[in-house]
């Protein structure tokens, strides 16, 4: 299913309320679609985190 950049985003902040890991190999692992979307719109996963402000260690 294609998702659009802002289904992408609410998708993965949604993810972030309920606790979940945003681990990329696990989203790459758990949800591959997702990652695959978010990666049409962003040069990489820090950089989708990032537009969400979500700090990576």
């Amino acid at each position: 299913m294609e998702m659009t950049a802002q289904e992408v985003l609410e998708r993965i902040r949604l993810m972030k309320e309920k606790g979940a890991s945003l681990n990329k190999k696990r989203i790459k692992r758990d949800d591959p679609e997702l990652m695959r979307n978010a990666l049409y719109y962003y040069p990489s996963w820090e950089h989708v985190l990032r537009e969400l402000g979500v700090e990576t260690t």
